[in-house]
Order: C-alpha cells, then structure tokens, then sequence
C-alpha cells in the first residue's frame, strides 16, 4: 500500500498526525518511518516537515531507522530497575547478539528500551511488537525468543 493510500485513510487534520505515522510505520517492512513518508504527511497535513520530524523524534514508539521485524520494547521504569531489569537485558543482548538500540544482522528483532509499558503490578516487563511479557527471568526470556524465531 502507497503512502498516499494510507494517508487518505484519514482526515487532513493536524490531530491525525500520531495516527497517521503509526499507520505508516506498521505498514512498511522495517517498522520505520522513511523520509518520504514524514514528506508526505507534512504535505497532507499541511505541516511543516520540522513539526512531523519532531513528532516522529520526540516519541520512542516511533523510529526513523530501519527495525526488525519483531521490536521488543523492555520497560526501564524505576519499578523494573527495581525488579532487575538489567539482568534482564543483558540475558536479552547475550540471547540476541546485539546491544540494546540495534537490531539484529537477519532483520529479525530490534532491542529497545521503554520508560514505561504500564505493567508495574508484574514487573519486569517487555513487548515484543503488541504482545506483553511479565515476570521476566532468564528461562521466560529463552522460551519467548525460541518461539519467536519459528515465527
């Protein structure tokens, strides 16, 4: 689907605009949005560029470089520091290969961190795209990422 297609999906109204980037970022292959996109938006919108860059920067659900197909998003937030989320990421980095911010050579997964996913009640938490992980230990982690790689 063009970025055109998926833009007239919504009013040209500036209250669209977080609709919009998610619309466009979830429909390209690498889960980002590309410069062309954002150009267009502005256009559609009748923004400045400046305003959707902004937009696009300023929020971590939102990435203007090319992502994996599965994101997985591991909550920071001081209840899961609390609840050793370190631990947690260090397993996922060593699990992955990567360091936290980059994804892997297969462009299978993209590790991210997130201030907070609202799970604090079963913290440490993480995402991978829309799905939610809670209770996290070293076993848990190994058997999410096991299923994930048959899909």
């Amino acid at each position: 689907m063009s970025n055109l297609e998926i833009l007239e999906k919504f009013k040209p109204e500036a209250h669209n605009l977080l609709m919009i980037l998610h619309a466009l970022q979830d429909s390209h292959p690498e889960n980002y949005l590309t410069e062309d996109a954002m150009e267009s938006t502005a256009r559609y919108l009748k923004m400045t560029k400046s305003s959707v860059y902004g937009v696009a920067n300023y929020y971590t659900m939102f990435s203007v470089k090319p992502r994996g197909k599965f994101i997985i998003r591991v909550c920071v937030s001081p209840v899961c520091e609390l609840l050793k989320i370190n631990e947690v990421i260090q397993h996922l980095e060593e699990e992955l290969g990567i360091k936290t911010g980059e994804t892997t050579p297969c462009k299978r997964f993209t590790l991210e961190t997130s201030e907070c996913l609202g799970q604090c009640h079963e913290a440490p938490s993480m995402m991978i795209n829309q799905e939610v992980f809670n209770h996290l230990d070293k076993p848990k982690i190994k058997a999410i990422l096991e299923d994930y790689r048959k899909k």
